[in-house]
C-alpha cells in the first residue's frame, strides 16, 4: 500500500525502482498494492538520454529495507527490472 514518508519514520528504506512514465508508475503501484507491500513514492530528478544527457523527473519507489527483497521479487515476477540492493552495487538503470 502506498504510504507517506511519516509512516516509515526513522526506519531505513531502499530505492527499488525509478519509473520514467506516469503509466509505468501507476502500473507498479497497482502491482505492489495487490501484493500487500508498503511503499513510498516520491518525485525526484534523474539523468537520462544516450547522446544528450539531461535532467528528468521520475517516480522513485522505496520500500522498507527488510521488505525490499520481497518487493524486488514481486516486481521481477511482474516483468520489472528493480534497482539492485545496495549490497549488489545499486545503479540508476531502472525502467
Amino acid at each position: 500500500m502506498r504510504r507517506d514518508a511519516e509512516f516509515f519514520g526513522e526506519r531505513e528504506v531502499e530505492l527499488i525502482y525509478i519509473a520514467k512514465r506516469l503509466s509505468e508508475a501507476q502500473a507498479l503501484e497497482a502491482l505492489l498494492t495487490s501484493a500487500g507491500l508498503d511503499y513510498l513514492v516520491e518525485a525526484d530528478q534523474y539523468f537520462g538520454g544516450f547522446i544528450f544527457q539531461r535532467a528528468r523527473i521520475g517516480a522513485f519507489f522505496y520500500a522498507l529495507a527488510e521488505a525490499a527483497a520481497q518487493a524486488r521479487q514481486v516486481m521481477e515476477a511482474g516483468g520489472y527490472r528493480p534497482q539492485r540492493a545496495p549490497s549488489e552495487g545499486a545503479t540508476a538503470e531502472s525502467g
